[in-house]
């Protein structure tokens, strides 16, 4: 497992330039990126067990969640989508497809049947988070709108212990990002070369 070394402790500098990278990337490296980010997370047991999957419609630079999803859905695995609400927090409606995933505020695709309510989430047997880093310890670094945290707290509440995932670009595994009272760890990342998984602590 390869870290690299960040020693500004400031979140807002290290998005700026974890996005700065991820702007440079082609759409042929993103594509590329997100073959084999499905392959290697197709092999978690976590996934491979799962019977709902909370996922994201991935946009832009982010590491693509597309492939993945289609293969969990033709797996039989039912996927949940976020819809993000004016306040910041997450509802969430099923995957039926990319046709069925209409534009929204902030540029985001957001399924357009039924809405399942902010509590789907703790149905799920497995997470996927996105992400611009995370560290060693599995500390997830987001993009600071809040919305993953009102998750993460949403399934502590509740008692719901489904598979906390990242997917990543390589070169995203940081020796540590700065950590806040209400950061939650992660169980496991994925990147297109491989999986990196966390040792478990209480939230």
């Amino acid at each position: 497992m390869h870290f690299v070394i960040t020693n500004d402790g400031s979140k807002r500098v290290l998005r700026q330039r974890l996005l700065a990278v991820r702007s440079r990337l082609t759409e042929d490296d993103i594509e590329a990126a997100a073959a084999a980010l499905a392959c290697r997370a197709l092999e978690l047991p976590e996934l491979t067990d799962a019977r709902t999957v909370a996922a994201y419609v991935s946009l832009g630079g982010e590491p693509g969640t597309h492939a993945l999803r289609e293969a969990l859905r033709a797996r039989g695995v039912r996927v949940l989508l976020p819809v993000l609400l004016a306040d910041n927090d997450l509802d969430w409606g099923e995957d039926e497809g990319p046709e069925r995933l209409a534009p929204a505020r902030r540029g985001l695709l957001e399924p357009v049947g039924p809405r399942l309510g902010p509590e789907a989430v703790t149905a799920a047997d497995a997470v996927l988070l996105p992400g611009l880093a995370v560290d060693r310890r599995g500390m997830r670094l987001g993009r600071g709108g809040g919305s993953y945290d009102r998750v993460l707290e949403r399934l502590a509440r509740a008692g719901a212990d489904p598979a906390l995932v990242v997917l990543l670009h390589d070169g995203e595994l940081l020796a540590e990002v700065p950590e806040e009272a209400h950061d939650h760890p992660v169980h496991a990342a994925v990147t297109p070369s491989g999986v990196h998984r966390f040792t478990r602590r209480p939230r």
